[in-house]
């Protein structure tokens, strides 16, 4: 193998170079932006001195990775901060469910529920390491199925209909609802209680870190290994055809089907193409991030105690708001996830001073400004929120996707994760494409959307596999 170029410098790509350079391979990665990083990446959006995360903040499942895990970040400046409690969702009234590290702790707070989240999360919790392997990779053999057939008893259901068989409390079920809600799947779609069995067992086996100084010191973290591998990055380095990268044994492209249809042209057989083009992207996202004179004041102290808090209020209203973007709509009151990571990282702001990450769903390519509803919601479980905001960044989808032509639309799972697309994506050939040596290792295949490189470390074990290498163990 001559060489090998990675188009793209998210952390799937990063993590594709990685493998390609431990095998041996000479690789280039080429990033269109000037910064690398994708949606890893960390600014000043607000005013001086506030650092704030431009997509992802908080990442159980970078903590997780098992890709992430075998490479040495730390000695290249990666440190993972765990707030007390990684999990909050405020309920009114001065209360809140939360989600502690302990299970033991989690379920003092949920009474009659308790029982039954044990019986859910603990021996599941138990086996995390083993879980996150098999859930973290492609459609395979198991290596412990009686493992994968337990979480298998509930992943496949909606999970409105799991919060409601398994929990009677407002709090159990909003607690469910709010985790589930990262699918941007409608909580009514099958397959959404899977997302909310992982990010809870994730809490519970790892916790939900932020890592200091800011999302990029993940994609740091990455390329600074991959440089110490002998690896190169070009950044303001676009790939708009493939003949740009001729020559080369291996080509890794951390894109999504509609970028590959625009750099592959008339290369691809006509039949691929029509199933990229039929690939269907999920909602997108309206982002905002705060400059704070403040912690938030929140009405439950116990939400100033946690690194993301989860603001919606109940099941149902949770369920109301995910269930809108997909039909079109805009929802008066949006399901808000929030991170404070300036409560437990002094880097990110002045002193004395804070920041706050926000996100709600919208309908893909929303135009639509959210700035008021999101702070109403805030200001719903804060009151006197607003008076503590010094300056705010607020992004649309559109303005995601020119920072990252990745976030089409503003979708930021690389298309919808709904069972249709889970496990087959981008179609029944996942990494592969019909150009020799041309690999797909976005968050567009699996396992899908996540700060974990698990996309682009299959991809490139698998392009190794087919090159005659055996990568590594």
């Amino acid at each position: 193998m001559k060489s090998a170029y990675v188009i793209g410098s998210g952390p799937n790509g990063l993590t594709a170079a990685i493998v390609l350079a431990r095998a041996g391979v000479p690789t280039t990665v080429l990033e269109a932006q000037p910064t690398i990083g994708g949606g890893a990446r960390s600014g000043e959006l607000t005013l001086p001195g506030f650092i704030h995360d431009i997509c992802s903040a908080v990442h159980p499942l970078a903590v997780s990775s098992p890709a992430f895990r075998s490479f040495p970040l730390a000695a290249h400046g990666l440190e993972w901060i765990h707030p007390e409690l990684p999990l909050a969702h405020p309920l009114g009234e001065g209360t809140a469910a939360i989600l502690d590290r302990s299970i033991d702790a989690t379920i003092a707070r949920l009474g009659e529920d308790a029982a039954a989240y044990d019986r859910t999360f603990r021996p599941l919790t138990e086996r995390w390491n083993d879980l996150v392997r098999e859930t973290l990779a492609p459609i395979h053999v198991p290596r412990h199925p009686f493992l994968l057939a337990r979480f298998g008893l509930l992943a496949p259901w909606p999970a409105t209909a799991v919060a409601r068989s398994l929990f009677r409390t407002t709090g159990a079920r909003a607690l469910f609802a709010g985790l589930a809600a990262h699918s941007l799947l409608p909580l009514e779609r099958a397959g959404s209680a899977a997302f909310g069995l992982i990010l809870g067992l994730a809490g519970h086996g790892v916790g939900w870190p932020i890592p200091r100084g800011g999302s990029q010191q993940i994609a740091n973290a990455l390329a600074s290994y991959f440089q110490s591998l002998g690896g190169h990055i070009v950044p303001n380095a676009e790939v708009c055809s493939l003949d740009d990268v001729n020559g080369a044994s291996i080509v890794m492209c951390d894109v999504t089907p509609r970028q590959f249809l625009a750099i592959a042209g008339s290369r691809l057989p006509a039949e691929f193409s029509r199933k990229l083009a039929q690939y269907r992207y999920g909602p997108g996202v309206f982002k905002m991030d705060w400059a704070l004179s403040g912690p938030i004041p929140w009405t439950d102290p116990d939400c100033a105690r946690a690194g993301t808090v989860h603001v919606g209020g109940t099941l149902d209203e949770v369920a109301a708001s995910e269930r809108a973007p997909w039909g079109g709509v805009h929802s008066e009151r949006p399901f808000v996830l929030l991170a404070q990571p300036s409560l437990f990282d002094p880097t990110r702001a002045p002193a004395g001073k804070h920041t706050a990450w926000a996100y709600c769903h919208v309908p893909n390519g929303s135009t639509e400004d959210m700035t008021e509803r999101i702070e109403s919601q805030v200001e719903r479980f804060a009151p006197g929120f607003r008076a503590r905001i010094l300056a705010r960044s607020a992004m649309k989808s559109a303005d995601l996707e020119r920072h990252n032509a990745n976030l089409i639309g503003g979708d930021i799972n690389g298309g919808a994760q709904d069972l249709l697309q889970l496990f087959m994506r981008p179609t029944p050939s996942l990494y592969r494409t019909p150009l020799r040596g041309v690999y797909l290792c976005s968050s567009s295949t699996p396992p899908g959307g996540g700060v974990h490189g698990m996309c682009g470390y299959h991809a490139a074990r698998m392009a190794l596999k087919d090159a005659g290498g055996h990568g590594y163990n």
